[in-house]
């Protein structure tokens, strides 16, 4: 039986009011009983049968309660899980990006076009895996409005017939991750 955490509540819940209801029964149950002076035999089998019920209510409580917990844990660990190796993916990318930079250091013949051209497939290496885990650049065009959100001005120079915070130069690009900013642009500004 493989219930979904909401059908598992509201079994729960059902429990509960169906727990309330019997109870409500029992009380309405003995009222009548006294009024109506039934015979003490016939008033104990009933009193006996709803606090049967009830036993009976009150176990699939329980039950529930622990199951509820059960999912509580369960889905606390699945989210650690899923926290503690979200970042596999991009590891194992960086790890090959690591390998080639090790292998350019390792380079002994002296030919700087054979080291530029390693380097330069280890620069697309990275920016392939940039491009699988989403993370987008930064780089603002002269002329530019400056976007507090997305830039940083590092430094302002004044410039004749530029409009205030019109961005002059990138010193550094940013990087932004699924909308989120993990660096701004790094740049020069018009007063």
């Amino acid at each position: 039986m493989n219930n979904t955490p909401n059908e598992k509540i509201n079994a729960n819940a059902e429990a509960e009011e169906q727990g309330i209801e019997l109870l409500d029964e029992i009380a309405a149950q003995n009222v009548a009983v006294e009024d109506e002076n039934i015979s003490a035999n016939t008033e104990q089998d009933k009193i006996n049968e709803l606090e049967q019920k009830v036993a009976e209510l009150k176990d699939l409580y329980v039950r529930s309660q622990a199951e509820m917990q059960n999912i509580q844990r369960r889905s606390n660990e699945e989210v650690k899980k899923a926290r503690d190796y979200a970042i596999a993916s991009f590891a194992k990318d960086m790890v090959i990006v690591k390998d080639y930079l090790e292998m350019a250091l390792k380079d002994t013949s002296g030919n700087f076009e054979a080291i530029k051209t390693g380097v330069d497939l280890t620069l697309k290496q990275l920016v392939q895996t940039f491009e699988r885990q989403q993370i987008k650049e930064i780089c603002p065009n002269s002329k530019d409005k400056l976007d507090p959100h997305l830039h940083q001005a590092m430094t302002t120079i004044e410039t004749e017939g530029a409009e205030p915070n019109t961005i002059i130069d990138v010193m550094q690009k940013g990087y932004v991750l699924n909308e989120r900013v993990l660096r701004p642009a790094m740049v020069t500004v018009t007063k």
